[in-house]
């Protein structure tokens, strides 16, 4: 399976099967049409363009690399991947350590923090156990990851300090070692708390949607009031003092700021290098979801985005933004590339009451209620349905060009949108193949500076 496209003058051929990128002259571009077909076939179609002979050693070169699997590559995963049995451990947990919140986000999938379900922080109980369930299910991984989630961790920032020791602590019985993560709003990021998080953990999280009118738009106070004049200089502090630990700026564009690329930049320009601005996932009858009939300007936005990317880099100003990075040299392993996350799998989420579910988005589905850290997973075909839904096992997933690149989508949004994990979220496709199309050129783009 080959995928064309141009982009930013780069004429760019990705074999699906091997994850070849090829940067095409316009000879070569064309006449890869006809790569399954007689050279003769190319030459009639394509004589009025190009010259027989160009025609004609374009089609011998491309031959050359088909015959060395770098077009039209068979698919050498699908046999391994549908009939391999593996053991299964536990590498990673969010533990939603507040079902509450301190701000009331338009668009929040959380029920403004408390999941549908009552108010409540989680116990350092429940957490300890939590870490026990980790350690204990984790088989022979040595690396773990915790992620303290909400609702606002930061309202139970006591706890998550505990936390933190206990796992520190208990680590070392196993010989292995916790990363931990925290994703907060970042209106309680006062200086004991930026202080805590720059020593302890691997990753901080923080939420603004950029611009000041965007982000207030959606992200206020219980009063109405804005965050942004909250936030911004707490994150900007924490950010200096953090150095060259890892962090994220994450934000979310919805119908109101489809010119979303506006953030990245403004972001940017705040002098912040990691930048994460995703879509909104929500019901279409939502006045601030997006729309198929807004992809076309969306489209043209990330394409803006790439322009302004490259620029920045080119003036010393160059940041990191999420969806654009890509790993042409390699990437993850073939398990990684057909199933995601590992949700409900080798991933859970934790809530206060010590359940757990797949992942923070089925938090309060009771369907996708999976276990709890006492007894573990106990919704053993529920776990079996979620381990073997791969690429593999999604129909829409056969034909698609993008399917090693984002794996198959997100399963919480297939099952909210469509009620079945196998058929993932059609608006998240479109927007995933654009964004992957724009990190693949971006890759190219600097490999061939580089050459």
């Amino acid at each position: 399976m080959l995928h064309k496209y141009e982009l930013n003058g780069l004429k760019i051929v990705i074999d699906v099967n091997s994850g070849s990128v090829h940067v095409f002259d316009e000879i070569a571009y064309d006449v890869v049409d006809f790569i399954e077909q007689p050279v003769e076939n190319a030459v009639s179609s394509l004589r009025g363009k190009h010259t027989e002979e160009e025609i004609t050693e374009a089609y011998k070169e491309l031959k050359e690399l088909e015959k060395n699997g770098q077009l039209n590559s068979l698919d050498t995963y699908r046999d391994r991947v549908l009939n391999e049995k593996k053991e299964i451990h536990t590498k990673a947990l969010c533990l939603n350590i507040a079902h509450d919140c301190n701000i009331r986000c338009g668009y929040c999938f959380a029920s403004t923090g408390d999941y549908h379900g009552g108010r409540k922080l989680m116990s350092l109980d429940v957490a300890k156990e939590a870490i026990d369930f980790l350690l204990a299910t984790s088989g022979s991984r040595k690396k773990l990851e915790v992620d303290f989630f909400g609702g606002e961790p930061l309202m139970n920032l006591d706890v998550v300090k505990e936390t933190v020791k206990y796992g520190r602590e208990r680590q070392k019985e196993y010989n292995k070692r916790i990363g931990f993560t925290i994703t907060t709003n970042g209106t309680l990021l006062d200086d004991e708390a930026a202080e805590f998080l720059n020593e302890n953990m691997d990753n901080v999280v923080v939420s603004i949607d950029g611009r000041k009118s965007v982000n207030d738009k959606m992200r206020k106070f219980p009063d109405g009031k804005g965050t942004f004049d909250e936030i911004l200089p707490k994150v900007k502090n924490f950010v200096d003092k953090r150095g060259d630990k890892s962090y994220y700026i994450r934000g979310t564009f919805t119908a109101n700021n489809l010119d979303f690329s506006e953030d990245v930049t403004f972001l940017a320009d705040q002098g912040f290098k990691e930048i994460s601005i995703e879509p909104v996932v929500a019901e279409t009858n939502k006045i601030y979801a997006l729309k198929e009939e807004h992809l076309p300007f969306i489209y043209e936005q990330y394409e803006k985005l790439t322009q302004k990317y490259l620029e920045y880099q080119e003036q010393g100003k160059g940041y990191r933004y999420y969806h654009f990075l890509m790993d042409l040299d390699g990437g993850p392993c073939v398990y990684k590339r057909v199933s995601a996350c590992g949700a409900g799998v080798e991933y859970f989420a934790v809530t206060p009451d010590g359940e757990l579910y797949p992942c923070h988005q089925f938090v309060g589905r009771e369907e996708y209620l999976i276990g709890n850290i006492k007894d573990g997973v106990l919704n053993k075909e529920l776990q079996k349905e979620f381990d073997k839904n791969t690429v593999y096992n999604k129909e829409k997933c056969d034909g698609c060009w993008a399917k090693f690149y984002c794996s198959g989508g997100c399963q919480a949004n297939a099952a909210a949108f469509n009620n079945d994990l196998k058929v993932p979220y059609d608006l998240e496709c479109k927007l995933q193949q654009k964004r992957i199309e724009c990190a693949i050129m971006l890759k190219a783009y600097e490999t061939l500076n580089q050459q």
